[in-house]
């Protein structure tokens, strides 16, 4: 069968199918028939051309710069055909597109083959953009293979652009000519092309990520367990890890992952997960000079495991504390039931740091409990005192209070009268040197009198290593625990805001919109529940009644830069967040909003990592 007969075939093909979705398709292979019922079920018009434009393309984006020498190279190759090379991006937009020739610019100018437009397969159907990115795999749409009457002039040849880290297709590189001048060697030419522009992505990242990547997949091949790998903006995992975890349950692991290796190299340790499986957790920190560039981890479900899990931890609220008398000089602030009770906590390492915990009060050790400011670390010990010990008595004193005077014996006699009681000492490491050694004296007559006293003491991860004064006290206390952090607590970010928005307005009934739900769960909060509590008042604020979404959320929730910024900068992008809100995240609209160049908005949202629009 020659080829004019060969395309009549075909198009018979088409026509029986647009009559009758059960027609035959074998005229053709199967991804093809596979994309014409998409496009019928999508109901793309046959005869109308009709192309979206898309102002806001990045034709400076990473992929445009990685793929520019490779387009380049295949410019020179072909250029004895008479042929237009495209680049697009994973939304089947064209970044980009080289001619070979004059004429072959004014044919595919006529079908809109051009930068902005979009070669979307719901838009157009069937062609060899936008069924590359439907199927994820290089294919060949010649002739009356279109969907589209306009385009069966035309064969055109896509290969997707995936990124060798992540996995994801970024985009698709094509090549499109008059389909009497197909051959197949096109096909390999584009596939090797684009496998090019993959390449060129991998040496663009940084030494960090390159770094990860290799011993990801060094892993990989070392084991058939499920191989994860957390960086700073990407994660990967190999097919074992998609078999075996869910979505939610690899975010579960990377949350925990990042809070274990936070402070260690290496680790080995279980995993229990919502679903009863029980994960042993083998992995490295992977560390470029000062940069630590994320997290490698070799995930083993231990077999037998897989039944829910039962709570360990009763919901439980603080009775109200008796105040000391006032002649006991103590500076005593009073105690509030905790924002957050452990029980509807979810996240694993949340959940242990509550069981170490409620262990040292059982067996009376003193514990000391570090982690970031903000993070609960108070709630939590004043929490599982109160749920073991019910008619106890909490305390708490302040570094401030032992920086301004000593506490004598008949103090303590007047402090400790209850037959329970938890001395809580905040913020140890912001004593001075003499309020560390009064501390210092004051646990040594507790420990001496005999009394009976549970002590904990809270203080900032950051200072563990450092050389303050509190470090002579550390000698009083038998075990430590470390309370995560909110960015490692993901599961837990739906209930947090609920309990505090009752806890701002609890005669209202407000609730928070997917939206703006996942521009909480992406921000880092470096002031952790503090920080939390001041964006969700300042919705609040602002939708005081209703349904908060994400446009009454602070600015700077959408921004994650690496650095402090100055106060001119916190202006500079709340008002480029506000213009990208208001514009609906129209750069170009936005850019003429603003009285600025798109080249310099791009460059300012880049510099205040500016997300989530």
């Amino acid at each position: 069968m020659d080829r004019l007969e060969r395309q009549v075939q075909i198009a018979v093909a088409r026509e029986q199918l647009l009559q009758n979705a059960r027609a035959d398709t074998s005229a053709v292979s199967e991804v093809v028939a596979a994309s014409w019922r998409r496009s019928v079920s999508a109901g793309v018009d046959t005869g109308a051309l009709s192309v979206s434009f898309h102002a806001d393309i990045d034709t400076a984006s990473r992929l445009a710069r990685c793929a520019q020498p490779v387009i380049d190279r295949l410019h020179g190759e072909t250029s004895d055909l008479a042929l237009v090379i495209a680049l697009t991006d994973n939304r089947a937009r064209i970044l980009s597109r080289v001619d070979t020739s004059s004429q072959a610019g004014t044919l595919f100018d006529g079908v809109h083959l051009a930068p902005g437009f979009e070669y979307a397969e719901g838009v157009l159907g069937t062609n060899g953009v936008g069924s590359t990115l439907e199927s994820g795999q290089p294919v060949s749409i010649v002739g009356t293979e279109h969907f589209h009457e306009q385009l069966q002039l035309f064969a055109c040849t896509g290969a997707p652009i995936l990124d060798p880290v992540s996995g994801r297709v970024e985009g698709v590189l094509d090549l499109s000519l008059l389909s009497r001048h197909w051959t197949p060697v096109l096909h390999s030419l584009v596939r090797a092309a684009a496998h090019d522009i993959s390449r060129n992505l991998l040496i663009d990242r940084s030494q960090s990520q390159q770094a990860l990547f290799e011993t990801y997949v060094r892993a990989d091949a070392r084991t058939r367990h499920a191989v994860l790998a957390f960086g700073a903006s990407i994660e990967m995992a190999n097919a074992a890890a998609q078999l075996t975890f869910t979505p939610q349950e690899r975010s579960v692991i990377g949350d925990h992952a990042r809070f274990v290796f936070s402070n260690r190299h290496k680790a080995s340790e279980n995993l229990v997960l919502e679903s009863g499986k029980v994960v042993r957790l083998h992995g490295t920190r992977i560390v470029v000079g000062t940069d630590i560039a994320g997290i490698v981890v070799v995930a083993e479900v231990k077999a037998g495991t897989g039944l829910a899990r039962t709570p360990e931890i009763a919901d439980r609220v603080l009775p109200s504390p008796s105040a000391p008398p006032d002649s006991s000089g103590a500076h005593l602030p009073g105690l509030a039931p905790p924002l957050f009770r452990a029980g509807s906590a979810r996240t694993a390492a949340w959940c242990r740091a509550a069981d170490d915990v409620r262990s040292s009060v059982r067996e009376r050790r003193p514990v000391l409990v570090q982690g970031e400011t903000g993070t609960g670390k108070f709630t939590l010990v004043l929490e599982q005192f109160h749920g073991i010990r019910c008619t106890g008595r909490s305390l708490s004193f302040d570094a401030g209070s032992f920086d301004a005077k000593a506490y004598e014996d008949a103090d303590l006699d007047v402090l400790l009268a209850a037959e329970e009681t938890l001395c809580v000492f905040r913020n140890i490491d912001e004593l001075s040197t003499e309020g560390a050694q009064r501390l210092d004296e004051l646990l040594t007559r507790l420990r001496a009198s005999g009394r009976n006293v549970q002590i904990a003491a809270t203080l900032s991860d950051a200072a563990v290593d450092s050389g303050l004064p509190f470090r002579q006290a550390l000698a009083h206390f038998k075990a430590s625990v470390t309370v995560p952090p909110i960015r490692f607590r993901a599961e837990d970010i739906p209930e947090l805001v609920s309990e505090i928005l009752q806890a701002l307005a609890p005669d209202r009934e407000l609730r928070v919109d997917a939206a703006a739900m996942a521009v909480i769960r992406r921000y880092p909060w470096p002031r952790n529940l503090d920080q939390l509590r001041e964006a969700l008042a300042h919705a609040v604020g602002r939708r005081p009644a209703g349904t908060i979404t994400r446009e009454d959320l602070p600015a700077y929730c959408y921004s994650h830069p690496r650095r402090q910024l100055t106060t001119v900068e916190q202006s500079e992008r709340d008002t480029i967040v506000s213009a990208l809100q208001t514009t609906e995240g129209n750069r170009v609209k936005a850019a003429e909003y603003l009285g600025m160049s798109r080249s310099s908005l791009y460059r300012k949202i880049e510099r205040f990592a500016i997300t989530t629009l």
